[in-house]
């Protein structure tokens, strides 16, 4: 009795010293109100609704609150600034594109190490002295403003570019005289998600009708066009090309054929992979044809051979195939399928020198496989290592390309590629100030709940020892058709350098293994994403890599959704949880700019059906009062019109009313930053500073930054 007594009040004692270190946090107050949805006779209170306002005058008060909060909570830390010290560090070093012909000339992007945007450089040939093309961090004083494309003229002539302010998916175009670098008049507004193809003296591009003032970050985006610029005239004056009024979903996509024959155009509808090719004769000024009129599969135009298509689809073939479709004769019957469907997915396809050089994704790392226009298999383009290849861009006529390779502990590396003698010369090597050679890459299967086999790729200092106390981030997607694959990243090194173990699982919902793998985590069967992922944690401490204590876990946008799922689910399972960016409200999330277009993926709360398996996952709508969640940190921008910032503000909001006062449920909410892309590099040092600070803090962890 004596000994419990002891025991108990040593208990007391030390939960009262942790109480006195880490006092509980007082979060602002936010308003609730009596808003009730009505979904099928089911009511679904809302009481956070009027935080999806775009008003200044009523948002602001509350992120600046939250804020105020947050970078009180990070900035006692007391290794933050010396975190933000050791990643400039490690970001200061140069960065190089791969390179792409521009008729005689060269154009690549370089990084000098710690400019906020990368610059866009022209040289003739390879061996001249390269000259300033475009410079971003000259079109704002903060680097908040992005590139956002780069669009030349089959004559190059002239080059367009794209600009994004503040990350928006806003993007305004502008054209300048490739020789004289003088800017002309044009200026396009307005557009989303296009790029600019270039015919004769102007391009296709796409855009939305402007929205209504201050709506503009939050407005539904449907009804997209499709029209034609002439360079040295106002935008008043395109012509349009397209537009269904019957379909407001409709999205059109623009290409022209490097032989300037014809324009293609996609058809979506929606985030789904399923898709429609339109066409017309350029030459001889034809209607646009429909050349796929049902949206029975994913096709992508490769490239055209005089009058027929090479085409890369997955209809009949969810791990894709190629197919050349003749204009003449275009009926599914006629296809003639060049390279079949393998148990390996083709991931991209290009066309050089009359060969087909095809990417395939094998256990989510690349392989490539070159063959002749006919189909028939020449050789392997031999990589160093297990990981990611990117690249082969060019047109028919060049004998010469450049691709990227990287990996966990492989910094980006680029080769130059021989198309006729299947030769990879080193062309440019990033040259790191520290040496990737200490961590160790492997790659394991796991089971999921229902005994699918799933991969995982795990990065880790050489020497670890398997003692289940290992700090460990685990990181997935799981959704959209997107394979996770080897990448590089700078501020992952001061993770792995403090003996953290990064964790990447490739989940179902991606393209890791095809349309099937993708299917079978979308829609109704959104919960095996999450199965998956709880199952990659418990693998992870079944095999002593870690325990619950160590264990973070770290999603954005859809992965986000997933981090917000998971810890609802198995709030045990996990000590610290970064949703970033994520889809969190899936009954509502249709209703915001291009929020519709996620219904293929995840169903819509318009549907009865649908409406039944969102509300039980919706990370929103299945936090519950009292449970010890995990330390959260959620991250969201102002100015991310992808993924509705409310998403973020509604579930913190709800997150900070009902969790216990145990560990930390805090938001982050930037400025002049959109959904990720085009993130200046300050701004990219600051957020990984606060999310590794906040990571050691909460996990018990010293961090090393030498």
């Amino acid at each position: 009795m004596k000994i419990r007594l002891t025991l108990l009040i040593s208990f007391i004692i030390l939960n009262i010293a942790i109480l006195a270190q880490n006092p509980p946090i007082k979060y602002p107050e936010t308003k609730k109100t009596d808003q009730v949805d009505s979904y099928f006779g089911t009511q679904i209170p809302d009481p956070y609704q009027w935080l999806e306002t775009t008003d200044p005058a009523v948002l602001n008060p509350w992120v600046e609150a939250q804020n105020k909060v947050t970078e009180e909570y990070l900035s006692a830390i007391p290794y933050r600034d010396k975190i933000k010290n050791y990643l400039t560090k490690l970001w200061n070093y140069e960065r190089y594109s791969s390179p792409f012909k521009v008729g005689d000339y060269y154009v690549f992007s370089k990084n000098d190490g710690l400019q906020e945007q990368s610059v866009y450089y022209i040289q003739k040939g390879l061996d001249a002295t390269p000259e300033v093309l475009i410079d971003p961090n000259k079109l704002s004083s903060d680097g908040s403003v992005s590139l956002a494309g780069l669009y030349f003229s089959n004559d190059n002539n002239y080059f367009s570019y794209g600009i994004s302010k503040g990350g928006s998916d806003w993007n305004e175009f502008f054209v300048v005289d490739l020789e004289s670098k003088i800017p002309t008049e044009d200026h396009i507004v307005w557009s989303k998600f296009s790029g600019n193809a270039w015919y004769k003296d102007g391009f296709f591009y796409g855009r939305y009708d402007e929205p209504k003032p201050g709506e503009e970050l939050k407005a539904t985006n449907e009804f997209k066009k499709l029209y034609y610029h002439k360079v040295c005239s106002p935008q008043s004056d395109d012509i349009l090309i397209l537009e269904d009024k019957d379909h407001p979903k409709y999205g059109f996509g623009a290409g022209v054929s490097d032989d300037q024959k014809y324009l293609i155009i996609s058809v979506s509808e929606g985030s789904s992979s399923n898709n429609l090719i339109y066409y017309k004769d350029l030459e001889n000024n034809s209607e646009i044809i429909k050349l796929i009129d049902k949206f029975t599969g994913d096709y992508s135009v490769i490239d055209n051979k005089d009058d027929k298509f090479y085409v890369e689809t997955n209809d009949g073939a969810p791990n894709n195939k190629i197919v050349l479709i003749d204009l003449k004769n275009p009926s599914k019957e006629n296809w003639k399928t060049i390279i079949p469907e393998t148990k390996e997915v083709i991931k991209s396809v290009s066309r050089l020198n009359n060969k087909l050089i095809v990417t395939y994704l094998k256990d989510a790392y690349s392989q490539v496989k070159v063959f002749d226009d006919n189909g028939k298999f020449l050789y392997n383009i031999e990589l160093p290592a297990i990981g990611n290849v990117s690249g082969f861009s060019g047109k028919n006529e060049d004998t010469e390309t450049f691709y990227t390779f990287t990996s966990f502990n492989f910094p980006p590396t680029i080769y130059k590629y021989s198309v006729i003698d299947n030769k990879s010369e080193l062309f440019r090597k990033t040259n790191l100030p520290f040496d990737t050679d200490n961590f160790e890459v492997k790659q394991v299967f796991y089971p999921s709940k229902d005994g699918t086999k799933i991969p995982m790729f795990l990065v880790y200092k050489k020497g670890l020892v398997l003692d289940g106390n290992n700090p460990t981030l685990l990181y997935a997607y799981g959704g959209f058709n997107i394979a996770m694959q080897p990448s590089f990243s700078v501020a992952r090194l001061a993770l792995l350098n403090s003996g953290v173990v990064y964790a990447m699982a490739n989940l179902r919902g991606g393209s890791e293994y095809g349309e099937d793998w993708h299917k079978a985590g979308m829609l109704e069967k959104k919960q095996n994403v999450f199965d998956d992922f709880i199952s990659a944690a418990e693998f992870l401490i079944k095999e002593k890599y870690t325990n619950p204590q160590k264990l973070a876990i770290q999603g954005g946008s859809n992965g986000g959704l997933l981090v917000g799922a998971v810890i609802n689910q198995r709030p045990d399972l996990f000590k610290v949880a970064f949703p970033a960016v994520g889809v969190m409200d899936m009954l509502r999330f249709h209703k915001f700019t291009i929020g519709w277009a996620w219904v293929t993926e995840y169903g819509s709360s318009d549907t009865k059906e649908q409406f039944d398996y969102l509300i039980k996952y919706s990370p929103l709508h299945n936090i519950k009062k009292g449970v010890d969640y995990p330390a959260v940190l959620i991250t969201t921008a102002d100015h991310d019109d992808r993924v509705f910032p409310a998403h973020s503000f509604k579930y913190a909001a709800e997150l900070q009313n009902n969790a216990s006062d145990k560990n930390p449920k805090l938001i982050r909410i930037e400025t002049k930053v959109g959904h990720g892309a085009g993130t200046s590099t300050s701004k990219s040092i600051e957020l990984n500073a606060d999310i590794f600070s906040f990571l050691f803090y909460n996990l018990g962890v010293t961090p090393v930054l030498d």
